[in-house]
């Protein structure tokens, strides 16, 4: 299983000690540009779901194709 924890800088050293203790656990710190992308992905999702529900109005895509 893998999990994305989102800690406070103050206390990640302290937490990553003692994950990294534990023999069944592998810590991978990830970067920012990674931490920004799945913050940027987790975005769009969100936004897709809402577009689904109707909470939000999506852009045709011959919209967007015309724009650019």
């Amino acid at each position: 299983m893998k999990v994305l924890l989102d800690i406070k800088d103050s206390k990640a050293q302290s937490l990553l000690k003692v994950l990294k203790s534990l023999p069944y656990v592998k810590v991978k710190p990830l970067t920012d540009a990674k931490a920004k992308t799945l913050d940027d992905i987790k975005k769009a999702v969100e936004e897709l779901n809402m577009i689904q529900k109707g909470k939000l109005t999506g852009i045709n895509l011959q919209d967007l194709l015309n724009d650019l």
